[in-house]
């Protein structure tokens, strides 16, 4: 019994010791641990297996053989001489992919680059060719402005001929003062009145009927007398025969505007005072025809 008891006791405590020394693990080797880490790093980037697969396999391989040596249990200077090498080449692929993704920003750089470039040249020809098809439209619209305005220089010119025509067929003559129709005052007038004679009508019908054709054109009606009498009777006179025709010729349709009335007196002779001829030329109402723009050569 006593031998029992002492048996015993030393059967526990080895049984202690042996399973105190299975629950003691030797601590893992930090090269080992940070090998892992460099090499579980470079697996994860996307770019490594299309451009570092030949560093990555090595790494790999420098890994395996680091964890094969410490499961060995071999010396601590193998594992992390193994463990070195795995990360070295894991650093290489890194390097590798880094380098291909600075690349692949600076293409990207550039590729935008381009583009701003290409648009703004785009711009540039758009901005010329909008211009140059401006400039087109404007030389062709000066161009045709141009022909217009000949056309209608031609136009006016050639009115204007068919009108100075027309008033040398009623007699009227060009002067300085531009064409001028001569009507003699015995003709429309009896002496010292201001009434229009019946015989008047046929000349202001033929200058009415004119004026109507020319829309543009304006008179001025002159009266003229001789220098017999007083000058407020002669300006007086010569007012009122300039109005009676002025006023003849719009009762006929020819608009108030288009007609100026204005009395003379004897200040514009054509002839001389002293003989009954003379004076029979000075005693007169003249009609002076605008140009086709309702211009006059003379504001006399």
């Amino acid at each position: 019994m006593k031998i029992s008891k002492i048996v015993l006791p030393t059967c526990a405590f080895a049984v202690a010791a042996i399973l105190s020394a299975c629950a003691t693990k030797p601590p893992e080797d930090p090269a080992l641990i940070q090998a892992r880490e460099a090499v579980g790093k470079l697996e994860s980037d996307p770019l490594a297996l299309q451009v570092a697969g030949k560093p990555l396999q090595e790494a790999r391989d420098s890994l395996a053989s680091a964890e094969a040596d410490a499961r060995d249990h071999k010396s601590a200077a193998e594992v992390d001489h193994m463990a070195y090498l795995a990360q070295r080449r894991a650093a290489v692929g890194e390097a590798l992919v880094d380098e291909t993704r600075a690349t692949q920003h600076m293409a990207q750089a550039q590729a935008q680059r381009d583009a701003v470039v290409i648009a703004a040249r785009e711009r540039e020809t758009d901005a010329a060719r909008a211009q140059a098809t401006a400039s087109q439209q404007q030389a062709a619209a000066s161009q045709q402005q141009a022909r217009n305005s000949q056309a209608d220089a031609s136009a006016a010119a050639a009115q204007a001929l068919a009108a100075q025509q027309e008033l040398a067929a009623l007699q009227a003559k060009q002067t300085d003062r531009g064409m001028v129709l001569t009507l003699g005052s015995n003709l429309m007038f009896d002496t010292g009145s201001d009434v229009l004679k019946p015989g008047a009508d046929d000349s202001l019908i033929r200058v009415g009927d004119f004026l109507k054709q020319h829309p543009s054109v304006a008179v001025r009606v002159e009266g003229h007398t001789d220098s017999v009498g007083t000058d407020s009777y002669n300006d007086a006179l010569s007012q009122r025969r300039a109005r009676a025709v002025a006023h003849a010729l719009q009762d006929r349709g020819v608009e108030s505007a288009r007609v100026e009335a204005v009395g003379r007196g004897k200040g514009l002779p054509i002839a001389s005072n002293q003989t009954p001829e003379g004076r029979q030329q000075n005693r007169r109402v003249e009609i002076i025809f605008s140009d086709t723009q309702g211009q006059f050569v003379s504001s006399r």
